[in-house]
Order: structure tokens, then C-alpha cells, then sequence
């Protein structure tokens, strides 16, 4: 139903308003992000019946994912931009974004990294040393795939399927699910576990832990606040980073890129606060591949 006008559309930006082609590819995928929504949450409309609610939903629902506020906010545009080309073209008699803005967020989100800062926050570690080797392993993870800290921190070496490229992480209220890690991050961690871990005597307690501090305890998230913290500021980028940036970035970056939003969900293990039925299980050959695909270090 929706891709008759996606079409038209699209040789509107290229003829009428003559935008680049990286411009109409964005305009195109914010719509198309749009269509995917309303499958997802079983809202089966055409443009012409789109109202203000079910926009505002969509919002919502890049909020709940992660996505950066200006990256809701460039998506916005695309979406105004194809409603008033409906507009010109009478397809439709009122614009159902004219008073729309970006719902405001629970809480201020940390900023997101671009992929450039990240790179210069890892070549920033002093990988001479134990902790460098560990701390840049860290930076990977969190990167790769999307964890919390305190996911991070209690990671296991036995949830480590390297040879699959997957974690199995235990998140808020105890759900379990598979996440995909990327190359790099498995090759760095890889790196640390070889010659940094294993001349570690682990404590009792941490035996299978990952991640692990001097004298073999596990590391607590202060500890990787501490240690990013430090990690931002000898790479002089002038940001609020904590772990949690990295989770938003990896979300920003895949959804950006053109990863699915459902994918991305489902990586995230968060459920819609717009409808529980949207979160379903994905095939781990799919989001394995979504990571190969979109993901800068995948």
C-alpha cells in the first residue's frame, strides 16, 4: 500500500526538488521506517488516515530503541517532507505533522559518539599494559553490541559463543537473549582473554566472569565509569560519555545506517512501551548479519 507513494515520492526529491542521491535515499528510509512501525504494531492505514497519535507513537517508539534526539529529529524532517508532498499532491487535505514535534524524553540522554570519536577514544588506550588491553576490549564490547554496564560486567566466559559470533546476556528482570558481537570485538577480546586474563588468579566468585580487575574480582560499574571517564578525557573529546553512550550510539548507528528497527529492538532486550506485541523473537542468523551489515566495526 505504501510503496505506490514511497515510489512517487522518491522521483519527486530526485526531479522536482533535485536533491542528491544520499538526500533522497534518507528522505525514502525515514518513510519506509515510518511503514515499518505501523506493521510492527499491527496498524494497518494507509498515508491519507495517518493522524498526529500514530505519528507521536512512532516517535516514541525511536525514543524507547535509543535513538539519539537529533537523530529523531532528522527522521522528523523526512517524514514532514513526504506528508507535504502528499499535501501538493492532493492526497491527502490536512498534514497530520503540522504541529507534531519530538516527545520529550524521560530523562536527558547521554550524548552520542560518531563513529570518528569512537576511534579516537580506542586509540587513546595505552594498549602496552594490562589494563589497556582489557579497557580496550571493554570499549569493543559495549560498542558491538549494545550492553549495559552492569551486562558488562557480569558477562560470562561460558555465555561467550566467539565461534558464532554471540553473547548470551541475562538483562533486567532476568530475560534472557542473544546478542551479536562484532569481529573486532571478539578479536580484541580474544587478545585480552589470551594474555592478559589468564594470568589472573580469579577470585572465587569470578571464576567465570569476563572482565576482571587486578586482584581477580569483578569489576563494578563505577569502575568502568572511572575508566571511560579517563579514556575521554586523554582523548580530549569534550562530551558527557558513560557506558550508556555507547548503547545509544550502537543503536544510532545501526538504525541510521538502515538496520531494522525491530532487530535493533530485540539486540536492545526492550519491549515497546507502544504495544508488547512488536517485541518477538528473531531468527539469531538474522541479527547476526544485521550486525555484519550495518554495524561500523561488525
Amino acid at each position: 500500500m505504501w510503496q505506490s507513494y514511497i515510489k512517487h515520492f522518491k522521483n519527486y526529491l530526485r526531479l522536482e526538488r533535485s536533491l542528491s542521491g544520499n538526500s533522497v535515499e534518507a528522505y525514502v528510509r525515514d518513510v519506509e521506517k515510518l511503514e515499518e512501525y505501523l506493521e510492527l504494531a499491527k496498524i494497518d492505514l494507509p498515508p491519507a488516515k495517518m493522524n498526529e497519535e500514530h505519528l507521536t507513537g512512532f516517535l516514541k517508539y525511536l525514543s524507547e530503541l535509543g535513538l539519539a534526539a537529533h537523530s529523531q529529529a532528522r527522521m522528523l524532517s523526512g517524514i514532514k517532507a513526504f506528508f507535504k508532498y502528499l499535501l501538493l499532491e492532493n492526497e491527502i487535505t490536512e498534514d497530520p505533522t503540522e504541529l507534531l514535534e519530538s516527545p520529550r524524553l524521560p530523562r536527558k540522554l547521554p550524548d552520542v559518539l560518531s563513529y570518528e570519536e569512537i576511534e579516537t577514544m580506542l586509540s587513546a588506550i595505552d594498549h602496552s599494559t594490562p589494563e589497556g588491553t582489557r579497557n580496550r576490549a571493554i570499549i569493543e564490547v559495549l560498542y558491538s553490541s549494545g550492553l549495559r554496564v552492569s551486562e558488562l560486567t557480569g558477562l560470562q566466559l561460558t555465555h561467550c559463543y566467539f565461534d558464532i559470533g554471540f553473547l548470551r546476556i541475562l538483562g533486567k528482570g532476568d530475560k534472557v537473549r542473544l546478542v551479536p558481537i562484532g569481529k573486532e570485538a571478539i578479536k580484541y577480546t580474544q587478545i585480552y582473554l589470551e594474555h592478559v586474563r589468564s594470568e589472573i588468579a580469579a577470585a572465587k566468585d569470578a571464576e567465570d566472569i569476563v572482565f576482571l580487575n587486578r586482584r581477580g574480582g569483578q569489576l563494578s560499574r563505577v569502575m568502568i565509569f572511572l575508566m571511560i571517564k579517563d579514556i575521554v578525557e586523554k582523548a580530549g573529546i569534550h562530551k558527557t560519555v558513560s557506558p550508556h553512550t555507547f548503547r545509544h550510539s550502537f543503536a544510532t548507528h545501526l538504525i541510521e545506517g538502515g538496520a531494522s528497527l525491530r532487530a535493533v529492538q530485540e539486540m536492545l532486550g526492550h519491549e515497546s512501551i507502544t504495544t508488547t506485541e512488536i517485541y518477538t523473537h528473531l531468527d539469531r542468523d538474522y541479527l547476526r548479519q544485521v550486525i555484519t551489515e550495518f554495524h561500523p566495526r561488525g
